[in-house]
């Protein structure tokens, strides 16, 4: 029946629910498969381009779109100027993700950010119980090998478990409808992501929480020392043990930390304004090591701030920092106009998390987390945008 409905439909309004249909599907199969989501962005993509020629549309998205734009432009001056070019060029090909921002501010009207949410919840449950049981029957309980769920590597999962986190508590705070389903999925989202032992998401999920709480009563921070006691309580002790770890200065990890910081001065001083290149860090990551080094190579400098000045330049850093304030003033704007406040406090989580947890780890170049990311923050000026036909 809806079949035929949907087939009854003019071709503008096919190509409207096909791009939103779409849409859905990027958030819900990015946490199962990077190149699921990657096929139904392209569909997404087609459909939007499809509406905007149709219907004879401007390319419309939220202010914080621009500088966005920008940080894309000064990546590829940088790839211009890197070591190596091509391979600096190949690398941009990350940047077109970017137009996940107004094609969920186009696709994600109307009350349809809430259902999106909904689909990126039921999807992170799944995943979760697969995480749950690889640590638990497939022996995924060690550092060197962790619940990853279905896709590459456990920072990647644990960073999509840390958004979804975000998702379901602001629903719980601020949505008025589908509370129930939140708050059933989230001990799964809570608990796979814990055995990850990923720390850089368990600060990112503590500081989205503690954002919500503020948000919403201080006095919700009372439920605290229980949370800490069930934790330390029933969690297994390698993972309490890790938990501690954060505290430890000595912790080698921690130390590397500190060695990549002095690695990242060195390339942001030999290069402050192209950076040494997209790609490029963990090739010239011998050339600029010192002594203090604890892993002879890393992929990456674990750090947002760091890699974004040291890969593109400090004026690539410093427009990306123009693209986090408008974003936080665009969203903290909507909140205090009490409008879909349960998108603009999910997104406000999530861009916490991301930064709290990037100061730890480049998530802001993990393909995944990225998608999620920007739709999750897209949604608050979706919503206003009003429903789509």
């Amino acid at each position: 029946m809806n079949q035929a409905i949907a087939l009854d439909l003019p071709r503008e309004d096919r190509l409207e629910h096909a791009g939103a249909l779409a849409l859905f599907g990027v958030a819900g199969a990015v946490q199962f498969s990077i190149a699921a989501a990657q096929i139904l962005l392209a569909v997404a993509l087609v459909c939007w381009v499809a509406v905007l020629v149709v219907r004879h549309e401007r390319v419309e998205a939220p202010s914080f779109f621009w500088p966005l734009l920008v940080y894309a432009g000064a990546t590829l001056v940088s790839a211009a100027f890197s070591a190596d070019p091509r391979a600096s060029l190949i690398d941009c090909r990350q940047l077109v993700l970017f137009l996940l921002v107004p094609i969920a501010a186009r696709f994600a009207g109307g009350t349809r950010g809430h259902t999106l949410i909904t689909v990126v919840l039921s999807c992170a449950a799944a995943s979760a119980a697969i995480g749950i049981v690889q640590y638990g029957i497939l022996h995924y309980d060690e550092l060197i090998q962790r619940p990853q769920g279905t896709l590459g590597h456990w920072m990647t999962y644990s960073g999509l478990l840390m958004i979804a986190i975000g998702l379901a508590v602001s629903r719980l705070l601020f949505g008025k409808s589908d509370r129930t389903w939140a708050a059933l999925v989230l001990p799964a989202l809570a608990v796979a992501v814990a055995l990850t032992s990923t720390r850089n998401a368990w600060v990112g999920v503590c500081a989205a929480v503690a954002l919500l709480f503020s948000l919403k009563d201080f006095r919700l921070f009372s439920v605290l020392p229980i949370v800490a006691a069930v934790f330390f309580a029933l969690a297994p002790s390698s993972i309490t043990h890790r938990f501690v770890s954060i505290f430890d200065a000595r912790d080698p990890t921690t130390l590397d930390r500190f060695a990549m910081l002095h690695e990242g001065e060195r390339m942001i001083a030999a290069h402050p304004l192209t950076g040494v290149g997209p790609n490029m860090v963990q090739r010239l990551y011998a050339e600029y090591r010192g002594p203090d080094a604890i892993n002879q190579i890393n992929p990456h400098l674990h750090n947002n701030l760091l890699q974004i000045a040291a890969e593109r330049g400090l004026p690539a850093l410093a427009i990306w920092l123009w693209f986090i304030v408008a974003l936080v003033r665009d969203l903290w704007k909507r909140f205090t106009t009490g409008r879909h406040r349960a998108l603009t406090a999910a997104a406000l989580a999530t861009v916490v998390a991301l930064l709290t947890a990037g100061l730890f780890e480049y998530n802001f170049g993990d393909s995944e987390v990225l998608m999620l990311f920007l739709i999750i923050v897209t949604l608050p000026a979706a919503a206003d945008r009003g429903a789509a036909p």
